[in-house]
């Protein structure tokens, strides 16, 4: 089976099908998700500013209205109007002990308008009836008191710190009026601004950062200290820190004063509006406190505020990918079941096809796709055993007429071989082997190599006395066709020898071409087919000392070891189209002279490196080098050296080579 086959590419189809739902479903998902997100992350915002709100009005109500009772005081009005008295004094820091003990920080302080007297008890320092210090009107730490004084309000909440005391805290100032109306003192307390923050201002939860502002928008409480705006709350002209309205981009600006402007008019409401506080795009929820003329602010990043419980978001990710799971392994089973059982099933039937089994077995019948193709599976495999058995009937009935007719060509070859055998015993009967050894013995050397069983070359010999004739032939065609012209050829040289004797090479050669063209003058065709023959003939007088040559297109080559020579002969075959004219040439016999005859069998034989044929050149180079040897040896020389070059190359011509040699 493949290694990816059709189980893991349904498989993957399936998961891919899967993926694309899953996109536009996790798209809209998240689109409902983000939706769901907004609408809970206001809800959030609100009742985080709500809580705030609460948080915050309740603790600081309590503060606001403990601090009025003590400068509503009779005790203190009494003594504010009579300072110097001393039963009034002391009835007056009796009482403000008592509200000390009420206060959340366990301080009060009280500032006299007639001698700018300030007083305050609390904190780490002893309890005192003296001033700690005095008022300055130019003095921008005092600001606040003078500031209160010439405002119409009864009080205010105000942030600053008084370096006088070293400690900054959220002031409640009340001012302290005579029954007529005029302006005593201011009275008071104050929370720490540190356990202030810490209490009513910092939110352990993620994203949320809450602060308190005035109508102005200055920042009254701010978990970051430097962005509170002190002093602010008593002269909002002179206070430092920042404003909300400053820290929104400008697009947003006027968005926030409007919902100030909304919860001003309605208390108790929260307006919620996006906006780029500090360039992070965060929620903002305000809700006023009209008690305080505080404005209670949240600033929520709903990226990180934990707006919905995420624990639910896990669990029903691990409960879709299960489900995704389930139905893969659902759609895997029935695919097995459904499909890829009874494939397998046809896969085995074709395997046992193909291995020549045609009992094979089908899937149960169904009906569906499968069914039909389980049936026209059956249906071929019918067909392909009924085939098969005609077409082995048929190749056995082949087979039988192949192996008759092979019979008949083994023994029709049989006798063609036989009959070629045959030949080459007469053809070879007609060389003049034993002539050569008994007359020459080693001073001569044949190289006679057909390039069949029989060939087109033949060489000759003819012995009187001291008086003998040397000759090679090489008739035109190879195998039977030129070992039958070798026969006529033997036949013409027999009676041109006859007829003219052996003295005179040339003459041999011309009546050999008579009697030839005369044999073969009646057959048409002779005209379309070669049936002429390259003729070498050397006559040795030993009592003269001399060798006649006469030849037609074969040379006689002489060596004596030192260099190589040969007399040409004529440049027309025998039995050619165009008659040619032959000629004798004489030299003389030396000792130590080495003659030979040879066809161009050996000289056209292709070998080397490019298959070029032997050449004269390399011929006679050979001779050069091997022309002192017996000629015994030379001729195995000679034999050694053609194989050499031939190498591979299969031979092209019949061969043919006579060497002679008279000491």
């Amino acid at each position: 089976m493949a290694a990816f086959g059709l189980r893991g590419k349904s498989l993957l189809a399936l998961v891919l099908a899967c993926l694309l739902a899953l996109v536009p479903a996790g798209l809209i998902g998240w689109s409902v998700l983000s939706g769901i997100h907004e609408h809970f992350g206001e809800a959030y915002a609100r009742n985080a500013t709500l809580l705030s709100r609460e948080k915050i009005s309740a603790p600081i109500s309590r503060e606001l209205a403990l601090s009025l009772r003590f400068a509503n005081s009779e005790v203190t009005r009494q003594w504010l109007l009579d300072p110097n008295d001393p039963a009034k004094a002391a009835l007056f820091f009796r009482e403000a002990e008592l509200y000390r003990g009420d206060f959340r920080d366990h301080a009060y302080f009280i500032g006299r308008l007639d001698n700018l007297s300030y007083y305050f008890n609390g904190g780490d320092q002893p309890p005192s009836t003296e001033p700690r210090y005095i008022l300055n009107p130019d003095s921008d730490a005092d600001s606040w008191f003078f500031s209160t004084l010439r405002s119409t309000e009864n009080y205010n909440i105000n942030v600053d710190t008084n370096p006088e005391l070293d400690t900054t805290k959220v002031w409640l100032n009340m001012v302290v009026k005579d029954h007529d109306g005029s302006v005593l003192a201011l009275a008071g307390s104050g929370l720490d601004l540190s356990d202030f923050i810490r209490d009513f201002i910092t939110s352990d939860d993620p994203g949320v950062t809450p602060m308190i502002i005035d109508a102005d928008g200055a920042i009254q409480a701010h978990s970051d200290r430097s962005l509170i705006a002190l002093n602010s709350g008593a002269d909002a002209n002179k206070g430092t820190g920042a404003n909300l309205l400053n820290l929104v981009s400008d697009k947003d600006r006027a968005a926030v004063v409007a919902a100030i402007t909304a919860v001003t008019a309605e208390p108790g409401a929260v307006r919620t509006l996006p906006v780029q506080l500090q360039g992070t795009s965060e929620l903002l929820a305000l809700t006023f406190i009209p008690e305080l003329n505080w404005y209670v602010v949240n600033a929520i990043d709903l990226t990180t505020a934990e707006v919905i419980d995420s624990t639910w978001l896990t669990p029903l990710l691990i409960g879709l990918a299960a489900l995704l799971l389930l139905m893969v392994l659902i759609f895997a089973v029935a695919i097995e079941r459904l499909l890829l059982g009874p494939l397998r099933q046809l896969k085995s039937g074709a395997q046992a096809m193909a291995a020549g089994n045609y009992d094979v077995t089908m899937p149960a019948a169904r009906d569906d796709e499968i069914g039909e193709l389980s049936d026209a599976f059956g249906i071929m495999a019918e067909k392909v055993r009924s085939h098969t058995q005609e077409l082995e009937q048929r190749v056995q009935e082949r087979t039988q007429d192949l192996e008759q007719v092979n019979q008949q060509m083994h023994a029709a070859r049989k006798k063609i071989e036989d009959s070629i055998d045959y030949a080459s015993l007469i053809q070879r009967s007609i060389l003049p082997n034993r002539e050569l050894v008994n007359a020459l013995g080693e001073h001569h050397a044949v190289l006679w190599r057909p390039r069949d069983v029989v060939g087109g070359d033949f060489y000759i010999f003819r012995n009187e006395q001291d008086h003998c004739l040397f000759g090679v032939v090489d008739c035109a065609g190879h195998g039977v066709p030129g070992a039958l012209m070798t026969m006529l050829a033997h036949a013409a040289l027999d009676q041109a020898i006859s007829d003219c004797g052996m003295h005179d090479p040339a003459a041999v050669l011309r009546r050999t071409d008579q009697i030839v063209r005369h044999m073969l003058s009646d057959s048409e065709e002779t005209k379309s087919v070669a049936t002429n023959m390259d003729v070498g003939l050397a006559y040795v007088d030993l009592t003269a000392q001399q060798v006649t040559f006469a030849g037609a297109k074969i040379s006689l080559y002489h060596s004596d070891g030192e260099v190589v020579e040969h007399l040409p002969g004529a440049r027309r075959a025998l039995g050619d189209k165009r008659q040619g004219e032959y000629q004798n040439a004489q030299i003389a016999l030396q000792t130590g002279r080495t003659f030979y005859l040879c066809t161009d069998g050996f000289l056209d034989q292709a070998g080397g490196d490019r298959g070029f044929g032997f050449g004269n050149s390399r011929f006679a180079e050979m001779l050069r080098s091997h022309a002192s040897l017996p000629l015994s040896e030379q001729s195995a020389a000679f034999s050694d050296t053609l194989a050499a070059y031939q190498g591979n190359y299969p031979q092209r011509d019949d061969i043919t080579m006579l060497c002679f040699r008279f000491d």
